[in-house]
C-alpha cells in the first residue's frame, strides 16, 4: 500500500491543454475513482501516474518517493487495461508469471505468487488454458492476476469492465470490490459509467474539462453536487433541471407553482432548481400537490416506475411513481416536490443546497 499524491500536475499535447493545475492525494489503501466524460482527461491523469505519460509541470510522490521522472517499471504500480493485453500464444499462468519472469525471480517464488493469485480470484482451474478458451470476465480476471503477482504499492484499473456485458460487470464490479476488501491496496479506478463509481469508490474525483470538478464520498457527490455539472453527470437517471425564479424563501415555477428553498444567503434572482427523479412524486390521494405536467414515456421497472413528464412551459422532467403506478402516456398528473431535496444553480453553475 502506498499514499498517491499530485502537486499541481500539467499535461498538453501540443497547443491543447488536457490536464490543467490538477492537485490529489489518494490516501494509502483507498479505492479512489476517477469519473468523468470522454475527453475529460481521467484516462491521461491514470497514465501520468503510471508512467505512459510524461507530466509536463507539478510533482508526483509514489510511497514518499518522487517519482514524476521515474520509468514505469520504477514506480512499483500495476496497470489494468481496458483490453485485457493478454498474450494469445501464452496460457493463463504463462501470462501471469511472465512479468516475474523478466525481472529475474525465482521459478519456485513466481509459482507461488502465481498460485496465491489465481485462488484468490478463484481461477485455479484456469491456469492451462490460453486466452482464447476464456470468456471476457475470465480473461479481465487474468489480467488482473497479472497486476496482483506483483505486488504493487498501487493497482490502477483504465475501464476494465468497459468490454464485458452487463450482467458480468455486475458480477466483475462485486469481484472488485471484495478483492479491495481482501487486500486494503491503494487503487485508482477510471470509469465514465458512475454507477461502477458510485458502488466501488472510497472518495470520487469528478473530472470535467480537464480539472477537478468535485472530490467527495460517492453520496457526497450525489447529494450535494459542486456544481450544475456534477449534478447532471453523477445519478441515473439524472437530476431534473428547471428554471425559476427565487424571492422571500420561495422558487417560483413559470407556471406559478411554489417551492419553498430553505437555502441560508441564497439572493433573489432567476435559478434552475435542480431536484431528482426520487424526490418528484406523482401525487397520491391527500397529497398537496406542487405542479401538474403531461405524462410522456412511462418506463416501469419493477419496484418504481419512472414517469417521463412535460410542464406547461415545455420544460421536461423525471418523476417516479409506485411499481403498481397507473400512469399512462398523455395523461395529467399532479406531481409532489420535496423542498429538502432541492438545489439551486446560478448561471455560472455554482450549487447551492437546501438544508
Amino acid at each position: 500500500m502506498a499514499q498517491i499524491s499530485l502537486d499541481s500536475v500539467s499535461k498538453s499535447f501540443g497547443s491543447v491543454n488536457v490536464i490543467n493545475d490538477i492537485s490529489l492525494t489518494v490516501n494509502s489503501g483507498e479505492f479512489v475513482v476517477f469519473l468523468g466524460p470522454s475527453g475529460s482527461g481521467k484516462s491521461t491523469l491514470l497514465r501520468m501516474i503510471a508512467g505512459l505519460e510524461t507530466i509536463d509541470t507539478g510533482g508526483l510522490t509514489i510511497g514518499e518517493v518522487r517519482s514524476e521522472r521515474l520509468a514505469p517499471g520504477q514506480r512499483n504500480v500495476a496497470m489494468v487495461f481496458q483490453n485485457y493485453a493478454l498474450y494469445p500464444h501464452m496460457t493463463v499462468k504463462e501470462n501471469m508469471a511472465f512479468g516475474l519472469r523478466n525481472i529475474g525471480m525465482s521459478a519456485a517464488d513466481v509459482d507461488q505468487r502465481v498460485k496465491e493469485a489465481a485462488r484468490m480470484l478463484e481461477m485455479e482451474e484456469l491456469l492451462d488454458r490460453r486466452p482464447a478458451q476464456l470468456s471476457g470476465g475470465q480473461r479481465q480476471r487474468v489480467a488482473i492476476g497479472r497486476a496482483i503477482v506483483k505486488e504493487p504499492k498501487a493497482f490502477l484499473f483504465d475501464e476494465p469492465l468497459s468490454n464485458l456485458d452487463a450482467a458480468l460487470r455486475v458480477r466483475t464490479r462485486v469481484e472488485l470490490a471484495e478483492l479491495h476488501n481482501r487486500m486494503k491496496s491503494t487503487m485508482i479506478y477510471v470509469t465514465h459509467d458512475q454507477t461502477e463509481a458510485m458502488t466501488l469508490a472510497d472518495r470520487i474525483v469528478v473530472l470535467n474539462n480537464c480539472r477537478i470538478e468535485q472530490i467527495g464520498t460517492p453520496m457526497d457527490v450525489y447529494l450535494k453536487p459542486a456544481s450544475r455539472f456534477v449534478a447532471g453527470f453523477v445519478g441515473s437517471p439524472g437530476m431534473n433541471f428547471i428554471k425559476v425564479a427565487v424571492a422571500d424563501g420561495e422558487a417560483t415555477l413559470s407556471d406559478g407553482a411554489k417551492v419553498p428553498v430553505n437555502i441560508a444567503g441564497i439572493e433573489a434572482g432567476s435559478y434552475e432548481l435542480g431536484i431528482r427523479p426520487e424526490s418528484v412524486h406523482v401525487a397520491a390521494g391527500g397529497d398537496t400537490a406542487t405542479t401538474r405536467a403531461t405524462v410522456g414515456v412511462v418506463e416501469r421497472l419493477g419496484e418504481r416506475t419512472l414517469v417521463y413528464c412535460t410542464l406547461s412551459d415545455g420544460t421536461e422532467l423525471i418523476a417516479q411513481d409506485s411499481g403498481r403506478s397507473e400512469a399512462r402516456s398523455g395523461d395529467t398528473v399532479s406531481l409532489v416536490f420535496d423542498p429538502t431535496a432541492v438545489h439551486l444553480f446560478d448561471e455560472k453553475g455554482t450549487a447551492w443546497h437546501a438544508g
